[in-house]
């Protein structure tokens, strides 16, 4: 009968610390599985933000081709482009104006 207790006992204890190891390894796979919901997350908003930016170049690459073939609008050289100031900008323009009445 002793021999059957410690047997009995001898079980109990190895189930016990199996169960100790099968949460700790259950822990330790949700917190992978945390991590990678959190990478998942972060891709899928990097995913989302080129995406939007692919919309918007191919928006403007359809802008400029329409230009061009429709309206035979070229790109300006360089003598033709004027820069403003921020400057000039600011100065109250309409106050140099004369008007005729």
């Amino acid at each position: 009968m002793f021999k059957f207790n410690l047997l009995l006992t001898l079980i109990l204890v190895m189930c016990a610390l199996s169960v100790v190891y099968v949460q700790t390894e259950a822990r330790k796979l949700n917190m992978a599985l945390e991590n990678e919901r959190k990478i998942t997350r972060k891709l899928n908003v990097e995913w989302k933000k080129l995406q939007l930016e692919q919309s918007t170049l191919i928006a403007r690459r359809k802008i400029e081709f329409e230009a061009r073939k429709h309206l035979n609008m070229d790109m300006p050289v360089s003598g033709q482009v004027q820069i403003i100031s921020s400057a000039r900008v600011n100065e109250p323009q309409w106050a140099k104006v004369n008007h005729a009445e």
